[in-house]
């Protein structure tokens, strides 16, 4: 056996050269920290996951491929199930809220934002905030309209919390539910390589309401003219971030049905928005008009008659 000192480093030549004269002898390549490692030539380099990256809007595919699947599912009648709906911070609740302010054209909403960590804390908050926006604004907005007026007399309108609330709930809920099924159903005729699920769904159109909180602070101002340019804005807005989502879901299917799809996913957004500025905002109040009063002759004829 030999010595510890007789082993010692060798350095050999040119790999080429020692594999040209020992044809069966294995080389190992150990590269310097600076140098770049080769690649062969003909093989391609994710062609595949640039593509999926593309249409992921980022380059977290692969991270979020690895996340989403070491999420343990759970029954859906335990808690753990619907806590994980939960399961987001306030920097994506806020970037996912800025998303929708601020579409970009060519970016997919959900393939941007929502698909790594779909949520229903933002949609469930912003629904119930502008539930109470709508609500508070309508009987404010009543009262500095006939604030002054002798004959009128305020009286909170409660009910306008609860009939907002099932307005806007309804919208968020039963809309989604409907469209889903919708996709679901042309996804089963025509090939699509876009899809969304029901929660994707929900997280669009309930982080797409979120323009309308501030928009119904500002329907208090007593002018129409005010209210009817903040509708079109905050409509061109929201409108714009379904539309850019929704399109790439329906673009590959017959034309009309795509145009269809679209402007009915508009068409409702515009119903929601047009019914709740004239119902709690521009509905005529009857309360302040001035009761009939008795002529003097009348009273006076009813006097001596009895």
């Amino acid at each position: 056996m030999a010595a510890v000192g007789d082993l010692q480093f060798e350095e050999f030549g040119n790999a080429a050269a020692t594999a040209a004269e020992n044809p069966g002898a294995t080389t190992i390549s150990i590269e310097g920290p600076g140098e770049s490692p080769t690649h062969q030539a003909g093989l391609p380099r994710g062609s595949g996951r640039e593509e999926d990256d593309e249409l992921l809007g980022n380059d977290d595919s692969d991270k979020t491929e690895l996340l989403a699947g070491q999420k343990k599912s759970s029954p859906f009648w335990t808690f753990e199930y619907y806590q994980t709906f939960f399961d987001v911070d306030t920097y994506q609740v806020f970037d996912r809220i800025k998303g929708s302010l601020l579409p970009i054209p060519g970016k997919n909403f959900v393939r941007l934002y929502i698909r790594s960590n779909p949520d229903l804390y933002g949609p469930f908050w912003i629904c119930a905030t502008l539930v109470f926006a709508i609500a508070i604004s309508g009987n404010l907005s009543n009262f500095l309209i006939h604030l002054g007026e002798k004959t009128y007399h305020y009286v909170p309108e409660f009910r306008k919390v609860s009939i907002a609330a099932t307005i806007i709930y309804a919208y968020a809920w039963l809309v989604p539910l409907a469209l889903w099924g919708f996709l679901m159903w042309r996804n089963s005729k025509v090939m699509n390589i876009v899809s969304y699920s029901f929660l994707e769904i929900v997280c669009v159109y309930g982080y797409s309401l979120f323009i309308y909180i501030p928009t119904a602070v500002l329907w208090i101002i007593p002018q129409k003219a005010v209210r009817w340019i903040l509708v079109m804005i905050a409509l061109g807005v929201s409108g714009s971030v379904l539309a850019m989502t929704f399109w790439p879901a329906v673009r590959e299917d017959n034309r009309r049905v795509a145009l269809a799809t679209i402007v009915t996913i508009v068409l409702l957004h515009t119903l929601l928005s047009v019914g709740c500025l004239a119902y709690f905002f521009d509905a005529p109040e009857m309360d302040h008009l001035p009761t009939a009063t008795a002529a003097p002759n009348q009273t006076v004829a009813a006097a001596k008659a009895s």
